[in-house]
């Protein structure tokens, strides 16, 4: 396992894209105050007054570097010092939600104080802690003695959109569609793992932020599985994965490319405006952060600008399978094509809603018509096991857009869970 210190050197460095292009950000963690919080109203305080303060850069003088509760209780997971739910620690309360679950998918026994006893498990299985699948809820970036294997974190931005917004919100969408998981157990039966009782100790560190720019470099890190946000925190954490790894292979799953030049807006690569969700992947390959020839779009289906548009894609490094392919060639046959590719290279897995059909996934800022279902694209990502994955996310989940079934919430939290169940298969492998 990773100590968590390292995942401290990684957020600070994931988004140092800055450094090249201004502004694309860099996640940095902020201070709030020192204050001790003891009820809901005092952490309602908390938050309006690092807000406050925030807002003021003469006032950030003050704030501690103690204190992360306000930050995540902005966006999204919360814990009280005095919650009368608190377990001994993080692991003993997952326990509790899997014996839960167990008791009632097994049509169990309950003994007649489970309710009372252990309230946490009726209160986090329906509502509790914000997390994905309830997953232990842990301050990764200030507690720097934990380790643990893999990580979800959520990356609340959107200003990269160039249509619909809203992915900011997408973290927390993520996490409320991933609540119902663990309802009648964790075990992935087609993969044959259960991701949440494994080797792998699995944790939620809650949401980071944004800052202009950060020169640390990466050191050795815990897989990260990131919640977007717009697909531009790809590129910065493709460069934080270049420190660790070098040139990976980048599965990407998408309706667009997202590998524009920047002249085609008709602006200077170093512009600040040379940088949004379509032009990413034109500076990853610039930057040498992906593996060239062995990295794959999977699911494309937009127009282009022109009829050279996969001939200069492929000048980048990348192949292409399109979202019409798998009516002749079939589920098997877009695996085998992504799996070829890849070979046994570092491999980062990048997935975009938007892969999905909107009659599956209609929450997301670019939607394109004749795309996977939510089921073709769970299998596809289970015929990618025992692939060498170091990292992955999901990203542009727009929960503004979703039905009041929360469609696309629950069909990203399933996409997670199938890449996670992945993840714990597989541990990295050195590659020569």
């Amino acid at each position: 396992m990773y100590p968590s210190l390292s995942l401290t050197v990684y957020a600070l460095t994931i988004l140092n894209a800055a450094c090249a292009s201004p502004m694309l950000p860099s996640f940095m963690r902020l201070a709030v105050s020192d204050a001790t919080i003891h009820s809901p109203d005092d952490t309602h305080a908390t938050i309006h007054s690092f807000a406050i303060n925030n807002a003021h850069p003469d006032n950030r003088q003050g704030t501690s570097d103690k204190d992360d509760f306000a930050i995540d209780s902005m966006f999204a997971v919360s814990e009280s010092p005095d919650d009368s739910h608190a377990t001994d620690s993080p692991d003993d309360t997952h326990a509790t939600i899997h014996s839960f679950a167990a008791k009632a998918n097994t049509h169990g026994k309950f003994d007649k104080d489970d309710l009372v006893s252990n309230p946490v498990a009726a209160d986090s299985l329906y509502a509790g802690l914000g997390t994905f699948a309830h997953l232990p809820y842990v301050q990764c970036l200030q507690n720097t003695s934990l380790t643990y294997d893999i990580a979800f974190i959520g990356a609340p931005f959107d200003s990269g959109v160039s249509y619909r917004p809203g992915a900011r919100f997408g973290p927390v969408a993520i996490r409320e569609g991933s609540r119902r998981t663990l309802l009648t157990g964790g075990y992935n039966v087609p993969q044959k793992v259960d991701p949440f009782r494994s080797w792998a100790k699995v944790l939620d560190c809650g949401d980071i932020f944004m800052t202009s720019c950060s020169s640390s470099i990466a050191g050795t890190i815990p897989r990260l599985l990131t919640m977007g946000g717009d697909h531009t925190i790809t590129l910065p954490i493709l460069r934080a994965l270049h420190a660790v790894y070098g040139p990976v292979s980048v599965i990407h799953f998408d309706s667009h490319l997202d590998s524009w030049s920047p002249a085609i807006v008709g602006v200077d690569p170093d512009d600040d405006s040379a940088m949004n969700h379509g032009m990413y992947f034109w500076h990853a390959s610039k930057e040498g952060l992906i593996n060239k020839g062995a990295s794959i779009h999977a699911g494309i289906r937009n127009n282009l600008v022109d009829a050279h548009g996969y001939e200069e894609d492929q000048e980048l490094g990348f192949r292409v399978v399109e979202a019409r392919e798998i009516d002749d060639i079939g589920i098997r046959g877009v695996i085998e094509r992504i799996r070829e590719c890849v070979g046994d290279n570092y491999v980062y897995l990048s997935i975009d809603i938007d892969t999905l059909d909107p009659a599956f996934a209609p929450a997301t800022g670019t939607p394109e018509s004749g795309g996977w279902s939510s089921r073709e694209l769970r299998t596809i990502l289970r015929g990618l096991e025992g692939l060498n994955i170091v990292g992955a996310d999901l990203v542009e989940v727009s929960p503004a857009y979703d039905t009041n079934a929360q469609i696309t919430a629950f069909a990203a939290a399933d996409l997670l869970f199938e890449t996670l169940s992945l993840m714990v298969r597989q541990p990295v492998k050195q590659t020569a």
